[in-house]
């Protein structure tokens, strides 16, 4: 293959920089496993179709196999001239077995070829993915689970609310990845077509046993339509939102580590193995792979703008600005697996500091809907009850009190249905603990939630 593949239509050859302009050899040399592996499963194919002899798909196979060889050994040459990996592979096979490895590229187009590479890999990363998303999780739950009885403030308009176990909030986002993971395996089970066998739009002309070579490459079921198997990029789209939903999740989760670890709140130490310092400023230690994950966030959207934006506008089927589809995917796979990779080990060695988490929960008056509810109990209709609440809060802030300072007489003060027993109504334990319907902060409802996760976790179903 001296010329391009398309050069008899040609009578002068490509310049230069549309050569370099063109390829994507830079970029989907990755997919090299992928190629090879279609390919194998092609020459199968055509050997069944009568296409090629038992010996010429031995040959072909064999030569295909030495190429993957020289790729991993880094002896394989990646020049732009080839445009891309498909054209790469079977070049280096003509060059190894002559003629006969042109035959190989019968029945097929680059567009099933590059169709068919990309669903092999995206299926390969998603479950890499899925599998280090178990790996977070599992350690959301050993933390949680250490951490049982820690009560630490809960938020909203990042004001302190009520008072909640750790273990309650770190679950909070075990259920998003959770749903992160659902997510995920909905996509793979889309990108689990073959479109091999679609020629470049119409179909092939040669009798092809599709099924087998979603057999041998491992796919539950072929693509219905030629025409959207080579031009359908919605399974990459799918991806990059499933993708951009988890991004969210860690980045509200950095952004709370990052919170937590700074000295005004001082609920967490990071490991120093997961921290840096600062090139002028001996005493600080910054959160940086928190922040990092939560810039990256961004970038992630931004692939998965690029993808939408990419296919918004294409007629059917194959169209070259298709190629850009592998960068913005390639770059999401590599984010996610980075940081999915290194945020166990970050959970796992940071310090929770139990004490100041629960000495925050002493101010900011978070128990002031339990004395909404207890006169509520004493059959005050809540409207009022919350106003009652809310004078006693007024009544401490203009003091500088907090509940435990105020006496009977104080508490009656504001309504005579406040009786001895509203300290104890009012405590911090028994706010949390009062909380028992499902899916609340009680430790025994905490406890149960747990129980169940763990089990989750151990039959990786989730």
């Amino acid at each position: 293959m001296k010329t391009k593949p398309w050069a008899g239509r040609f009578s002068s050859v490509t310049d230069k920089l549309v050569d370099e302009f063109n390829a994507s050899i830079s970029f989907d040399k990755r997919l090299y496993r992928h190629d090879i592996r279609g390919s194998v499963a092609h020459a199968e194919v055509l050997k069944k179709a009568g296409i090629l002899t038992d010996k010429e798909a031995r040959k072909i196979v064999k030569g295909l196999k030495e190429v993957e060889s020289e790729i991993e050994a880094g002896r394989f040459s990646f020049g732009i001239e080839l445009e891309d990996i498909h054209m790469a592979v079977e070049k280096r096979l003509t060059d190894k077995i002559g003629p006969l490895g042109g035959k190989l590229h019968t029945g097929r187009s680059r567009n099933d070829q590059v169709a068919l590479d990309i669903r092999l890999y995206l299926k390969d990363e998603a479950y890499a993915i899925v599998s280090l998303l178990h790996e977070l999780k599992r350690a959301l739950v050993e933390i949680a689970e250490k951490s049982a009885d820690c009560i630490m403030p809960g938020y909203t308009h990042l004001q302190r609310a009520q008072p909640v176990l750790l273990a309650h909030h770190l679950l909070a986002y075990y259920e998003m990845f959770k749903r992160d993971t659902g997510r995920l395996s909905d996509c793979i089970e889309r990108v689990d077509e073959l479109p091999l066998g679609s020629g470049a739009l119409a179909g092939s002309p040669y009798e092809l046993d599709r099924n087998l070579a979603a057999r041998l490459l491992g796919f539950s079921r072929v693509t219905e339509n030629s025409m959207d198997a080579v031009s359908d990029r919605d399974f990459i789209v799918e991806f990059l939102s499933a993708a951009s939903i988890l991004m969210m999740h860690i980045s509200r989760l950095s952004e709370e580590l990052i919170l937590w670890s700074s000295q005004e709140f001082g609920f967490i130490e990071l490991s120093d193995a997961f921290s840096t310092g600062s090139s002028i400023m001996p005493q600080k230690k910054n959160p940086d792979v928190a922040e990092l994950s939560r810039g990256k966030t961004g970038r992630v959207y931004g692939n998965l703008i690029s993808m939408l934006t990419t296919m918004k506008g294409l007629p059917l089927a194959y169209n070259k600005d298709m190629q850009e589809d592998k960068e913005p995917l390639f770059d999401t796979i590599d984010t996610l697996k980075i940081i999915l990779e290194v945020w166990p080990p970050m959970l796992r060695t940071m310090n929770i500091k139990k004490e100041t988490m629960l000495k925050a929960t002493s101010a900011g008056f978070l128990n002031a809907t339990d004395a909404a509810d207890y006169l509520v109990k004493k059959g005050l209709p809540f409207r009022e009850a919350h106003h009652a609440a809310g004078q006693a809060v007024a009544y401490c802030i203009s003091r500088g009190l907090t509940f435990d300072d105020l006496d009977l007489s104080e508490w009656q003060g504001i309504s005579k249905l406040f009786g001895p027993d509203i300290k104890d109504a009012v405590s911090i334990e028994r706010s949390l603990n009062t909380r028992k319907v499902y899916g609340g902060t009680a430790v025994e409802t905490v406890k149960k939630r747990l129980k169940a996760v763990k089990a989750e976790v151990a039959l990786g179903c989730c």
